[in-house]
């Protein structure tokens, strides 16, 4: 009878051999013969504490540097996505002149010079009135101030009510602090660089979007490259929607002033009216703001006439709101009155008045990406 030992397999009372320990240099393929300083040792053992901590606490280092450069670069980030937005919406122009025969370096080099053109007549516009109220303002700052400072007219008794009389008596000569002064530059020169790299950013995004849309395409895994092409040109498409949807509404709103304002012989009809139109670019508040300042300034022809604008602006905003604006929103970006006045609320908190303008179509491209993605998704489980 064969014992358990002598059992070919090794059961139970079977003697184990030794384990076979081949120094390092062995076990990793390497000839001690050809080693003259020694074999190297066991490799360490890399979920020791220190390699575990210092592995996390280096982890953490490039997590802060990632987060801190991010930080430091939100402004050129904010230009860049700015001219990204800008140059989506602007998007269908260019394609509507590519489509009647022009070249897309020659499409874009068109719309650049009416943007130009604009800017140039708001310029012209804006030189003669603005350097003759600061002319006026100059010459009669002295006997203004005494006024005010003497409790005279609505400036002078909210001075007396803000007790703001004893520092207006303090001098008469007509002065801006240094550090203001510096302060407001520096604010104005970086307002200028910024808008000029917007301007130019869109440019170069105008004239790129093709090739940056292949790009981002080919990103994409191949199984899924289709259905993100149809996604992304709907997006694009929502964007320019909304764009120029935004453009008409502006317009609206830009001609409305200008024939309200020479109807009443308000002075600076034209630059308030380029004025409100830019403003009402801002969805929700645009209009109100612009409506207020218009309605200031047609003030000055008599207090009746500028409570009349203010009425003026209070019906427009409610023919703006709800019968212009959801009929052309629902139509080019497809999205609710309630999604659009909370979206520009949120947009306005995280970026102002930057945030307010790329809010909308950035709420429908979340909404398209919840029905057409996430939705269909939740539905197959």
């Amino acid at each position: 009878m064969t014992s358990p030992s002598d059992s070919p397999n090794g059961d139970l009372g079977a003697e184990v051999p030794p384990i076979l320990i081949l120094p390092a240099a062995t076990q990793r393929g390497i000839d001690e013969a050809d080693l003259v300083l020694g074999g190297p040792g066991r490799p360490f053992n890399h979920r020791t504490p220190f390699l575990v901590g210092m592995n996390a606490s280096f982890g953490v280092a490039v997590a802060y540097v990632i987060v801190r450069g991010i930080a430091d670069i939100t402004t050129v980030i904010v230009i860049i996505g700015l001219a990204l937005f800008l140059a989506i919406g602007l998007n269908p122009i260019i394609e509507f002149l590519v489509a009647r025969g022009l070249l897309r370096g020659i499409a874009v080099s068109v719309v650049t010079i009416g943007f130009l053109l604009i800017v140039a007549v708001l310029a012209l516009s804006a030189a003669t009135p603005v350097s003759h109220e600061f002319h006026v303002l100059v010459k009669n700052y002295p006997r203004y101030k005494a006024s005010v400072a003497a409790g005279q007219g609505w400036a002078g008794q909210l001075a007396v009510k803000f007790h703001l009389t004893g520092y207006l008596k303090g001098g008469s000569a007509f002065h801006f602090p240094f550090g203001g002064v510096l302060g407001a530059s520096k604010k104005l020169l970086s307002l200028g660089v910024a808008t000029i790299s917007v301007v130019a950013m869109t440019i170069y995004f105008l004239i790129a979007l093709p090739g940056v849309r292949e790009l981002w395409l080919s990103v994409i895994p191949r199984s899924r490259r289709d259905r993100v092409d149809l996604l992304t040109s709907e997006v694009f498409s929502r964007v320019g929607g909304f764009m120029l949807g935004n453009l008409v509404t502006s317009l609206i709103s830009g001609v409305g002033t200008y024939l309200w304002l020479i109807a009443f012989s308000i002075p600076y009809a034209l630059v308030l009216a380029f004025a409100v139109a830019l403003f009402d670019l801002i969805p929700i508040v645009g209009s109100t703001v612009a409506g207020l300042l218009v309605s200031l300034v047609a003030a000055t022809k008599g207090l009746p006439i500028g409570i009349a604008t203010a009425g003026f602006y209070v019906v427009y905003r409610y023919l703006e709101d709800f019968f212009l604006n959801p009929r052309v929103m629902r139509r080019t970006v497809k999205v609710s009155a309630g999604l659009t006045i909370v979206a520009t609320l949120v947009g306005g908190a995280l970026l102002g008045l930057i945030g307010a303008l790329v809010a909308v179509p950035a709420a429908a491209t979340l909404q398209l990406l919840l029905e057409e993605v996430v939705i269909p998704r939740q539905n197959q489980r």
